[in-house]
């Protein structure tokens, strides 16, 4: 994608030069040509490149911001999910009942304290959780009733741990998403294009003319650097925090132990 959005760049900087010589040749309506820093010329590129700029920075937020509220509300579905299946425990006879809600504790606590430094360092699941939730889900299979409210709870159960899965699919998706590398460069490159604009227009700012060059500079870099550390769900300024496990630990103390 960067290598084919630069040939493009250059494409048009070529055509730029080409329609520039062609009216050299044929004269133009101002003889004198359009050098100066507020001439035609300037302002049009200016106002163009403050678009591009905005544009980009737009999408370069706007993306990332989406993607953590998603992720957000998968990680409070999955989290909700292991309390119910931990509430319809309690309809177990005791030895069941223990086993899986043991289960459903040792997930969340693996998921909150080794899990989650995984997807937020190197953005991908571990192997481990995924065994750890089918090592439960065989165990939970095993398990038969026939009586009529401890069958219909069990069921219940099954539902919520897939239901689980299919949270921890997302989670799997969401931990991957991040921005296409071409946007971050592009955010980088019209950015930089904004800060020296000015002079490659011919201005030459002294004094307290830099003032406002060097806070609209600092501005811009403050942006670019937030729209990198916003890049991915789990980490950076609006990385998703293992809240909604944590609650659902606070939820497991809450429940009655025997249903």
């Amino acid at each position: 994608m960067v290598v084919r959005s630069i040939l493009c760049a250059l494409a048009a900087v070529a055509l730029v030069l080409l329609l520039a010589k062609l009216t050299e040749r044929r004269g133009s309506w101002d003889r004198d040509g359009d050098s100066a820093p507020d001439g035609p010329t300037a302002g049009h590129a200016g106002a163009t490149m403050s678009a591009l700029f905005l544009l980009v920075f737009a999408i370069a937020v706007i993306v990332p911001w989406t993607a953590a509220d998603s992720a957000r509300q998968n990680t409070h579905a999955e989290a909700q999910s292991l309390v119910e299946a931990y509430w319809s425990a309690g309809l177990l006879p005791a030895g069941s009942r223990d086993t899986i809600r043991d289960g459903l504790r040792s997930y969340t606590a693996f998921v909150i304290d080794d899990e989650w430094p995984v997807m937020r360092d190197e953005s991908r699941l571990t192997a481990e959780g995924w065994h750890r939730l089918d090592d439960f889900r065989g165990r939970l299979d095993a398990l038969s009733f026939t009586d009529g409210a401890r069958k219909d709870a069990l069921d219940d159960i099954r539902d919520q741990v897939r239901d689980v899965y299919a949270a921890r699919r997302q989670r799997a998706s969401d931990v991957e998403a991040a921005l296409p590398s071409g946007v971050l460069f592009f955010t980088v490159l019209t950015g930089l294009a904004m800060i020296v604009l000015p002079f490659l227009l011919g201005a030459r700012p002294q004094g307290r003319a830099l003032l406002p060059l060097a806070l609209m500079a600092a501005m811009l870099g403050v942006g670019v650097y937030l729209v990198f550390d916003i890049d991915h769900v789990f980490a950076g300024a609006l990385g998703v925090a293992p809240t909604a496990f944590q609650t659902a630990v606070a939820e497991f103390d809450r429940v009655p132990w025997a249903g």
